[in-house]
C-alpha cells in the first residue's frame, strides 16, 4: 500500500535518486548496529562499575599481592591454627616485637563490634605505646568475639606479637584476608580498651 503525500519542497532535490530525502527507505541492518553500540557501552559501563566496587570494598588490589578470592581467604583463616598456642611438636612463636621492628609494616585497626569508639581506642593504645597505626575503620561484620591479630608475611609475625602484647590480647594469626594492610588487628568483644 502506498501513500501520497502532498508535494512539498523536498520533493525538488535533484541530487540523487531518491526523490523527498525524508522519505527516502531505511538503509538494512541499522538497528542491529544501533544495538550492538548500546550492548558494547553497557558491557564497558558494567565492566568499570564492578571494577571500581571491588577497588572500594577491598577485596582486589594492584600491589600483586592479592588473594585468589576473599572468601578463600576468609575460609583459611578460619581454618588456621592461631600461632599463640603453640604445641610440643610445633615451632616456637616469635619472640614479640617492639615499635623500633616496625620499619614500613602498615597496621589497620578494625572494629568488630557494635562499640562505638572502639578502633580508635586501640589506635591510641597502639601510638602510645610506640606503633604507628595507618588507619582505623569498621570491619565487615559486627559480632567478632575474640580480638584477633592477623599478619599476611612470617617475617611480620613478630611485629603482630609484639601489637597483640600492648593490646593485652594473645591471639596472632597468619591470613591474607586483608590485603589492604601488612598486619590487620581485628577487635572483638573481648577487648576493653
Amino acid at each position: 500500500m502506498t501513500t501520497r503525500y502532498p508535494r512539498d519542497r523536498f520533493d525538488d532535490v535533484a541530487d540523487g535518486p531518491r526523490v523527498g530525502a525524508h522519505r527516502g527507505a531505511q538503509r538494512r541492518g541499522r538497528g542491529w548496529i544501533a544495538f550492538a553500540w548500546a550492548a558494547l557501552a553497557t558491557g564497558v559501563l558494567v565492566g568499570i562499575g564492578v571494577l571500581v566496587l571491588a577497588l572500594l570494598n577491598g577485596s582486589y588490589s594492584f600491589d600483586g599481592s592479592t588473594s585468589p578470592s576473599a572468601s578463600s581467604s576468609a575460609s583459611a583463616s578460619a581454618t588456621s591454627e592461631p600461632s599463640s598456642s603453640p604445641s610440643s611438636s610445633a615451632p616456637q612463636a616469635p619472640a614479640a616485637g617492639t615499635p623500633a621492628d616496625q620499619g614500613t609494616t602498615s597496621v589497620v585497626v578494625l572494629n568488630g563490634t557494635t562499640t562505638t569508639g572502639l578502633a580508635a581506642k586501640a589506635s591510641a593504645t597502639l601510638t602510645s605505646a610506640g606503633w604507628k597505626v595507618t588507619s582505623t575503620g569498621d570491619a565487615g561484620t559486627t559480632g567478632t568475639t575474640a580480638t584477633i591479630v592477623y599478619y599476611q608475611q612470617a617475617a611480620q609475625a613478630s611485629v603482630a606479637q609484639g601489637i597483640a602484647k600492648s593490646l593485652g590480647v594473645t591471639a596472632v594469626q597468619q591470613s591474607a584476608a586483608f590485603p589492604n594492610a601488612d598486619i590487620s588487628v581485628v577487635l572483638g568483644a573481648d577487648y576493653a580498651g
